[in-house]
């Protein structure tokens, strides 16, 4: 079927379905489940919609005549749901994609850990049958807005999902940490972490920071590497605003990145402050495990005491 068919794709409503698909462009399964899933569409009567970096990626796979461009064809507030094949990353690139309009990233993990993902490839067939059946829940998940200036002028305005992180290029960072606006603390660091309740499960969580169920409403300031006497992570409210300052007598840039995609270089005497954003990320939910579940599968806990019996009460 053709994107100019005279069966153009509509439901008994006379509307028009899109879904957007978003996949892992250098992967086998992900060719495999790219084919799979416009093919299900097409068949539903459901437009398919990919951004053109796939479209491309893709077409010796498929037929393209059958799918909307994201951006030329059709825009990201006419999409119903987003299906992402691939890992956290990927979901991440997706969230960049739909940045400002309401639809919902479900998630398939073909990577290792996918935390963001919602079901995993064997799962495929099963949460394309859902999605059409509009069968399941939205979650919004807190963003950061993101700024950096450098002597009194904008350097960079961006946003995060997961985090942003200041980083060293070569040397240690010498910064100031500071909440709404009061000077928290200084010392010599590899980088800080500010991150959301999402981001406490990536690169938050590596830094030694704490797990925060995505429910609760909250931000993370985590130091990596810190070479001080009180160097914890500190958790503010959502009112709050984070920042961090590279000491003008730093010797060399840092890096700001924004969930690991957008990049902003950062010379000393550079502040970046964040708070929380009005647009949320909305992940769309198939199943309703609690979090806990979810940090026990995808961290591989152990939920059973040295005997091998399971205690009671855990999942």
């Amino acid at each position: 079927m053709s994107r100019d068919s005279t069966s153009k794709e509509l439901n008994d409503a006379g509307e028009v379905r899109r879904i957007l698909i978003v996949s892992h462009t250098h992967r086998d399964e992900a060719v495999a489940a790219t084919v799979q899933v416009v093919s299900a569409l097409t068949q539903a009567g459901v437009t398919p919609v990919m951004d053109a970096q796939d479209l491309d990626e893709f077409s010796p796979h498929i037929d393209v005549e059958q799918i909307e461009r994201l951006g030329t064809d059709v825009s990201a507030t006419q999409l119903e749901v987003a299906i992402v094949l691939g890992g956290d990353g990927t979901i991440l690139r997706a969230a960049e994609l739909l940045r400002g309009s309401e639809c919902p990233i479900v998630g398939v993990n073909l990577g290792h850990v996918g935390f963001l993902a919602e079901m995993e490839s064997y799962d495929l067939a099963t949460t394309i049958e859902r999605v059409l059946r509009r069968d399941y829940t939205v979650e919004e998940r807190l963003t950061l807005d993101v700024v950096a200036t450098c002597n009194g002028e904008v350097i960079a305005e961006t946003w995060a999902l997961n985090e942003a992180s200041v980083e060293k290029r070569r040397r240690m960072l010498e910064v100031e940490i500071g909440i709404d606006g009061l000077p928290v603390s200084t010392f010599a660091c590899d980088g800080m972490v500010l991150a959301t309740p999402t981001g406490s499960t990536a690169y938050a969580f590596s830094a030694g920071g704490p797990v925060v169920w995505p429910t609760v409403k909250a931000m993370l300031m985590v130091p990596i590497a810190a070479h001080a006497l009180f160097d914890r992570p500190l958790v503010t409210g959502t009112d709050s605003e984070l920042s961090v300052r590279i000491l003008p007598e730093n010797i060399g840039p840092g890096v700001l990145w924004c969930d690991g995609r957008r990049r902003t270089e950062l010379p000393a005497g550079s502040i970046v402050r964040a708070r929380t954003s009005s647009q949320s990320v909305r992940i769309a939910r198939l199943n309703a495990a609690e979090f806990s579940n979810r940090l026990v599968q995808k961290f591989h806990l152990p939920v059973s005491g040295w005997r091998g019996a399971r205690r009671e009460g855990t999942v």
